[in-house]
């Protein structure tokens, strides 16, 4: 293992394009590969085994679990939770050697948490603070502070910024209370 002069740690087998960039105190694990122009922020950890296509945006404070596949086009906002082996997607009708490819953007918001081996189809965004189960598979937006599971993914309830899911008169067991106003949570 070694620490590089740009204040990061990088396992000795990982692969970093020249053109990445870091940022401080994020830590990049074993056989993880980052691929030229990606832009991975401060405080992150991305674990074992993990691939990040070229232009991904990456923010501070994301964690990113073993064997997850970033693609071109997915930005995944600060404090992102991944687990392992959650899957981005980010061409609709795949073929092999098709050309053109039309590239469909998708993008994580903040404090979201995507569970192990949650599927994210491409051109969706997932809110603040949502909470995808573990396996789901995400085909539409899903909302700020909804808890979405299941195949296809749907909306199970509401979650905390603590990621503990609101009980029905919108409280968290961490004390927090929350109020609808037009079809979105806000903190009471």
């Amino acid at each position: 293992m070694s620490k590089t002069k740009n204040k990061y740690f990088r396992h000795k087998t990982a692969l970093i394009g020249k053109t990445a960039k870091i940022g401080e105190k994020t830590r990049i694990w074993a056989f993880t590969n980052i691929q030229d122009n990606v832009v991975i922020g401060s405080n992150c950890n991305i674990c074992d085994s993990c691939f990040i296509e070229k232009g991904v945006r990456i923010g501070n404070h994301v964690t990113l679990k073993n064997g997850i596949s970033v693609f071109e086009g997915v930005t995944i906002e600060d404090g992102v939770f991944c687990g392992s082996n959650a899957t981005f997607i980010n061409d609709r009708y795949p073929r092999s050697r098709k050309n053109p490819w039309f590239l469909e953007k998708t993008l994580i918001k903040r404090d979201a948490t995507i569970g192990s081996n949650a599927t994210i189809l491409c051109g969706v965004i997932i809110g603040e603070y949502a909470m995808v189960g573990a396996g789901s598979v995400v085909i539409k937006d899903v909302p700020a502070y909804r808890i979405v599971v299941g195949n296809p993914g749907h909306i199970k309830g509401y979650a905390c910024r603590c990621g503990k899911k609101l009980n029905s008169l919108l409280k968290c067991s961490c004390g927090l209370s929350y109020v609808l106003a037009k079809q979105s949570l806000k903190l009471k």
